[in-house]
């Protein structure tokens, strides 16, 4: 196991010294035509087809709105559906581009996969689902009982520290991909299935009886989930970044897809500098004045997405709460463009 985990992180390295030495990133994308962006294949409102293969969901749209900035084009998106355990091989050998695939930013990723987290996309917490019929209210009422999850993540790893703490013994039940797993709880096979919130809020959806189904209102863990870059590769890694800032900061200017044509004449400093019509903040990243302008024409500001992938007004009926802006009583801010 240690020879295998050592060659892992030394492929990692490698891969990043060699991005570092090479043309870069953001210039291989340009000259490909198409960023290549790793996703999730199956998470309703993040990352899945619809039955025509059209691509739907909170990190998809981070997807296109890359691809806005550096093409005014979000179409020109390729998306490479993976699986857990899969993901961040695909990133570290160069697969795709980007990873936007509701993947928890730990320390351990950061510092021996060779990435780079580039933000929070969307701020969740591990819960767990159960029957109805089980008559349990908590998840302290869960001694003894199999769970349901996906191996690989890190909610394996917050399922054995959660049970432990309580001294509550638990067998895992433990699977490669979200479909199986939830196969399994559906099959009667665990008492419980675990994952992100928002995870357990989609997959109840895909049920057969989802209102026999509720979530326990204990959250385990943080769990900030975002897009992530190999590591050596510091422009790419700034384009990245900012234009998730760059979705914050519009709602926070009160931008929209709607009025940002508008707003180009606006007189507010701030704005004309997002907007890309006062100073020069394309060039130092390598794109053109109007990438962030091109962002918000072409996908819309970060509460739109939110409303329109996960949204109250989504079949997952999920509260802004801690993804709200900052001065609206979340915890979501960027940096100002200046």
């Amino acid at each position: 196991m240690k020879k295998l985990i050592a060659s892992i992180v030394a492929g990692a390295a490698m891969v990043a010294g060699a991005s570092a030495a090479g043309a870069g990133t953001l210039e291989d994308v340009k000259a490909r035509g198409v960023l290549q962006c790793g996703v999730n294949p199956s998470l309703i409102g993040f990352g899945a087809p619809d039955e025509k293969g059209e691509w739907s969901g909170l990190d998809v749209d981070f997807c296109r709105a890359v691809a806005s900035a550096i093409f005014n084009d979000p179409t020109k998106v390729k998306f490479v559906p993976l699986n857990a355990k899969e993901r961040f091989t695909a990133l570290q050998s160069g697969e795709i581009d980007l990873l936007s695939r509701n993947t928890t930013w730990t320390m351990s990723r950061d510092s021996s996969l060779g990435l780079m987290f580039a933000g929070v996309t969307y701020y969740d917490g591990q819960g767990f689902m159960v029957r109805k019929s089980l008559g349990v209210s908590s998840a302290l009422e869960l001694s003894g009982a199999k769970v349901c999850t996906q191996t690989g993540t890190t909610t394996e790893l917050n399922l054995a520290d959660y049970f432990r703490s309580h001294n509550m013994p638990y067998e895992v039940v433990a699977f490669e991909k979200n479909e199986e797993v939830l196969q399994a709880y559906e099959a009667g096979r665990c008492d419980a299935y675990t994952t992100d919130a928002s995870g357990l809020y989609a997959e109840r959806l895909k049920l057969q009886s989802p209102d026999e189904h509720m979530i326990l209102p204990e959250i385990i863990s943080k769990e900030p989930l975002g897009p992530a870059v190999r590591q050596g590769d510091d422009k790419w890694f700034t384009v990245v970044k900012w234009t998730l800032f760059a979705l914050l900061n519009a709602e926070e200017l009160g931008l929209t897809k709607a009025n940002i044509d508008e707003k180009k004449t606006s007189d507010n400093p701030e704005i004309k500098r997002f907007v890309g019509v006062e100073g020069d903040f394309g060039s130092a990243i390598g794109l053109t004045n109007d990438w962030a302008y091109n962002v918000i024409k072409d996908v819309g500001n970060y509460g739109e997405l939110f409303d329109a992938n996960v949204g109250p007004s989504t079949k997952l009926g999920i509260a802004r709460g801690l993804n709200n802006l900052w001065s609206k009583g979340g915890i979501q801010y960027a940096p100002p463009i200046r």
